[in-house]
């Protein structure tokens, strides 16, 4: 059989956490790439990859990779391309892509050249044309230019995979569920220890922690693939692969809790949950940070507090009673904490025990985590940490 080349992107920052996921998967040989992986695999892989992965954003299948010297020589190329064996005239596509090169006059050029190309084909070779679907095409091509290398894909997954079918309900600024699966990974959380968000919005991290725990892919309710409108789309062997999932969960081997200041976005959090087997093994609570207590000698704190850009000076004070909270009421546990604001984050009065660049949507965010020191030497300790 074939190996097929497989590219699976991801966030920036997240790359080895993905690479990290695959292998437990049981996948060998993995590149790490900019803010992707790369592997080979079967069709079944595709299939597999795409439900199970939580740190991915889509994966794609490479279907021709060649070079060109002139912007009619990507058009000749993809015109040659068998596409009517790949999919039905009568599905929508779309072609996207990234383009870094100067032999184009525009950079969407080349997508446009590729559009054209299909269209032209299929009407070679069927009499009919498929049409174009910018926002909800079927399927979704992709089209790499690095100066004159091409290579065009098909995105097997179509929608990006962050969109998981479980969230009913977000708040202004949700944090991605791609993220906030990376998130745990990145911060070395063992799924036995017990989990605490303290500002946990629409319930991103709690769910995506819940899911993990239990070992339930995080796109258990998502049923739309882009690989499913294929011509050798195997429908029978996917249902396999979905059947053999263990859909039922009778624990967790933690405690996990989400709270947060609004009782509207722990309402949404709890409508989340509602559709989720792990649902009724989160705690939630509408309460202030800092009237969460320990749960336990020791524990895990992973939050996404707000950045401030709509809380002008009340900001800082906000991250410096986060810091005064985990002093006096969390010792014993470790805290991680993703912001875009810098200034804030040194409010917290921590040294923090490590620093990692990753982004929120657009916004270029570090995520950090601090140890609260135990027993009579705490305050010590931390008055060194601070110098």
């Amino acid at each position: 059989m074939r190996l097929l080349k497989l590219t699976v992107k991801t966030f920036y920052g997240l790359e080895g956490v993905l690479k990290d996921e695959l292998e437990e998967l049981g996948f060998k040989d993995v590149e790490i790439l900019n803010r992707a992986v790369q592997l080979k695999g079967t069709w079944d892989d595709v299939y597999i990859l795409n439900v199970h992965l939580r740190c991915a954003i889509s994966v794609l299948v490479e279907l021709k990779s060649f070079k060109i010297r002139k912007e009619q020589d990507l058009y000749e190329q993809c015109y040659n391309y068998p596409w009517e064996e790949l999919f039905e005239v009568t599905k929508t596509f779309a072609v996207k892509g990234a383009v870094h090169s100067d032999i184009f006059r525009h950079s969407q050029y080349p997508f446009l050249l590729v559009k054209d190309a299909v269209v032209d084909r299929f009407r070679a070779q069927t009499g009919e044309r498929p049409d174009v679907n910018v926002k909800t095409p079927q399927i979704l091509l992709d089209l790499y230019a690095n100066n004159d290398q091409m290579v065009l894909s098909f995105n097997t997954s179509g929608a990006p995979l962050f969109q998981r079918g479980y969230r009913e309900s977000t708040g202004e600024a949700p944090l991605n569920e791609v993220v906030a699966a990376g998130l745990l990974r990145l911060s070395g959380w063992d799924k036995k220890t017990d989990l605490i968000d303290p500002f946990c919005g629409s319930g991103t991290i709690a769910i995506e922690a819940a899911l993990w725990a239990a070992g339930i892919p995080s796109n258990i309710e998502r049923r739309h693939y882009a690989f499913k409108n294929l011509k050798s789309f195997d429908n029978e062997k996917f249902e396999q692969i979905f059947d053999a999932i263990e859909k039922r969960v009778m624990s967790l081997p933690c405690d996990i809790y989400a709270s947060d200041i609004s009782a509207e976005m722990v309402t949404k959090t709890r409508r989340n949950l509602r559709a989720l087997p792990i649902g009724r093994f989160v705690k939630t609570e509408v309460c202030s940070f800092d009237e969460v207590k320990k749960k336990g000698e020791k524990g895990m704190i992973i939050t996404n507090p707000p950045y401030g850009e709509r809380m002008g000076d009340e900001i800082e004070e906000l991250y410096s009673g986060i810091g005064t909270w985990l002093k006096h009421e969390m010792t014993g546990y470790t805290c991680w904490i993703i912001s875009s604001n810098m200034e804030a984050m040194k409010q917290i009065g921590l040294k923090p025990d490590n620093k990692i660049k990753v982004f929120n949507g657009k916004l270029e965010c570090t995520y950090r985590s601090f140890s609260v020191f135990e027993g009579k030497r705490s305050e010590e300790l931390q008055k060194k940490a601070e110098s």
